[in-house]
């Protein structure tokens, strides 16, 4: 780097460091500089609405020090200056959170003038300045920042939750467009605690409006057989994402056991009022956010035939290979292996539970094992064809489960 520009570590990486947790990405910001100082020594410009430029050597990000400046709605809605006056206390000002809001030099200084370290000490999430409303998606990163970091005991400032609800009650939620609340559910949902960002939102009023179908689950009661003290749907919801959190890191796992009540007219009675043609509350929610099909096929199945599992102790052998077949467990063993954490998720009761082999999933897999080493091949031998084989692979399999 030339000697007359100046940068500095900033975000996660100095927060990371600091919380003595492991830093897997570094952000570089520099000040004083253009975007032709910045290539003269080989950095690779790659930012569209700002300069961020590539280390040649590192590949690492640095960024010039900027203001923003709120000129409409939405997320594009800012004016940006990136002009070598910008100093590095007005860059950290425009940031979300006071400990993401802490640069360190290259001798190790810390610069940290909205105080996010001791933030850090009081494990606390607080907003840098009133400006944190001027961005709408900071509610979601605030959510996703106090489920990542609630078991190390943090938790949201009162006066940020104040801010955030004030947004939310002014309509400032409601500009957040549907990849970016996707961006932040997928991140959360993949992270350490992933209930704590669906509360963080139903506390500040913001579920209703990034996931209308979700929050109105808190107004339905729970089924008696699946209510273990739980009153309404949302929380059975919740304590199904608690449970999915400690079975598994699959954020589509964790969402198809989220969700499972908006498909399911099992859990969810209103679903049987809806018309034929209508989408049910789940299909909606994923279309709106353009939730990945992988995601939103395992989240339909568990939602269709989550009863059907857990009740799998009472079925007959028909019963077993129909379900089997309805989850396409002979070809998509590893969505079969997900619907089964899914459902042990959904089924309740308190997290000692899931100490105990879940007696559903046991009889499935062994009843797959049963049938899947099954082939066509003695079929073919007595000359069947078409729909025939089809029949006869079927026939194999029942009696295969009969003799269990």
């Amino acid at each position: 780097m030339q000697a007359k520009l100046t940068s500095y570590l900033v975000g996660g990486a100095v927060r990371d460091r600091l919380l003595k947790i492991e830093v897997k990405d570094r952000d570089y910001l520099v000040v004083g500089s253009t975007p032709a100082e910045m290539k003269a020594p080989g950095f690779k410009q790659v930012g569209a609405d700002f300069p961020v430029f590539l280390h040649p050597t590192s590949h690492e990000e640095y960024a010039l020090a900027r203001t923003e400046r709120k000129t409409g709605s939405g997320y594009h809605g800012f004016s940006v200056d990136f002009s070598p006056t910008v100093t590095l206390e007005e860059d950290l000002l425009r940031r979300d959170l006071t400990i993401n809001a802490i640069a360190e030099a290259v001798d190790g200084t810390l610069f940290d003038p909205y105080n996010g370290a001791a933030d850090l000490i009081d494990k606390k999430l607080r907003h840098v300045s009133p400006a944190f409303r001027e961005d709408p998606v900071r509610i979601l990163r605030t959510a996703r920042f106090a489920a990542r970091f609630h078991k190390l005991g943090f938790s949201i400032a009162d006066e940020t939750c104040t801010l955030m609800r004030e947004m939310v009650a002014q309509g400032e939620a409601d500009h957040l467009v549907p990849e970016r609340i996707w961006q932040e559910w997928k991140r959360a949902l993949e992270g350490p605690d992933s209930s704590t960002f669906i509360k963080v939102l139903k506390t500040v009023g913001a579920l209703a409006v990034v996931a209308p179908e979700l929050d109105a689950l808190y107004e339905q009661p729970s089924p008696t057989q699946y209510r273990n003290g739980l009153q309404h749907l949302g929380q059975l919801a919740e304590q199904a994402l608690q449970r999915a959190c400690i079975l598994t890191n699959r954020g589509e796992i964790r969402f198809a056991a989220l969700l499972t009540a908006l498909g399911s007219p099992v859990l969810n009675e209103p679903l049987h009022a809806l018309k034929p043609s209508q989408p049910s509350p789940l299909k909606q929610l994923c279309d709106r956010l353009s939730v990945p099909n992988s995601w939103h096929d395992l989240a339909r199945l568990v939602s269709n035939h989550f009863q059907r599992a857990d009740l799998v102790e009472k079925a007959d052998p028909e019963e077993l290979l129909s379900l089997l077949e309805s989850l396409d467990a002979f070809r998509r063993e590893q969505r079969f292996e997900f619907f089964l954490l899914a459902c042990q998720a959904v089924a309740g009761g308190g997290v000692d539970a899931l100490d105990h082999p879940y007696q559903p999933a046991v009889l499935l897999k062994r009843a797959l094992a049963q049938t899947k080493p099954i082939t066509v091949q003695p079929l073919l031998q007595q000359g069947l064809k078409g729909v025939a084989i089809q029949r006869g692979l079927r026939n194999l399999r029942l009696q295969a489960l009969q003799q269990r």
